[in-house]
């Protein structure tokens, strides 16, 4: 079923994320046309409405707007360069996960054939597409952006990040290091404490609260690193921050103590430069200056 004001729209690739991303727009009235390269994947979204399309060119020509959800950047152009004819003149919204660059090049592919294109990162797992705490970030054509955003808002809050179709990649992939790193801390905890028979469950009713109120400090952190002085009054130092009782108590544990040590060696790399009794954020420094 379709609105009076619903767009029609290509969704090509139905993954866990390409199909979440396609019934939600059936479900806001817009008519859907979607394809995958393996048979079966459409029939859920059919019966719900949206219609399969036999070959990707089918599903190009269907509709003014044309998203990607497909495997990677290579899928990408493997799925869309035989069809550069079909999309001129049309929108491209790539929600594929690519590296800035690889955004950055084929806003370029898509430039030379005419076609404007938009990128995104999503920040949701497919059961939030729609729902309170998605949000996905787009960067590429404004136009683009401000033409479709009423219908790219169904999936979570729309932020456009500028013109540089890298810049979504960029956020998105960022956002996720620091949930990556977070999660791997997360585990060693629950590693540490197994041995003492405490659970990983029960570790995690500690360490969710606990955690969540250190990302307060991520405020602190950013005041002192856009300043640009780590001397600043307030600040737990370096020479204090010294991981060194983590690291026995771990191999105590008889478990790896790689996680933590990484975060050892980017402090000392900053002690033995002479700035030990400056604050924790300095670390940044030996992230931004490989060794």
């Amino acid at each position: 079923m379709t609105t009076n004001d619903g767009i029609q729209v290509s969704v090509l690739g139905l993954g866990a994320m390409g199909s979440a991303l396609a019934a939600a727009l059936v479900r806001a009235g817009h008519e859907t046309t979607v394809w995958n390269r393996s048979p079966g994947r459409a029939d859920d979204l059919v019966a719900q409405g949206a219609r399969a399309a036999t070959t990707a060119g089918d599903a190009v020509r269907a509709s003014r707007l044309v998203i990607v959800c497909l495997l990677d950047h290579a899928s990408v152009h493997e799925v869309l360069d035989p069809l550069a004819g079909d999309l001129a003149g049309r929108t491209l919204v790539n929600v594929t996960t690519t590296s800035p660059d690889q955004s950055r090049e084929l806003a370029a592919w898509a430039a030379d054939a005419g076609i404007a294109y938009l990128d995104g990162g999503i920040m949701a797992v497919p059961s939030m597409i729609g729902q309170p705490g998605s949000s996905i970030l787009y960067s590429g054509s404004a136009d683009a952006f401000r033409r479709y955003q009423p219908l790219l808002d169904v999936w979570g809050d729309s932020t456009w990040f500028g013109e540089d179709p890298g810049l979504a990649s960029l956020y998105d992939l960022a956002l996720l290091a620091g949930m990556y790193v977070m999660f791997a801390g997360f585990m060693h905890g629950a590693a540490m404490v197994a041995p003492a028979g405490v659970t990983a469950a029960k570790f995690a009713t500690m360490a969710a609260p606990w955690l969540t109120a250190m990302t307060g400090a991520f405020h602190e952190f950013a005041a002192v690193i856009d300043g640009g002085d780590y001397t600043v009054d307030g600040q737990q130092s370096l020479e204090f921050s010294d991981l060194g009782d983590i690291l026995a108590a771990s191999a105590a544990q008889g478990i790896s103590t790689e996680v933590v040590a990484t975060v050892q060696r980017l402090l000392h790399r900053q002690i033995e430069a002479g700035h030990g009794k400056e604050g924790f954020a300095r670390i940044i420094e030996s992230i931004k200056h490989p060794a």
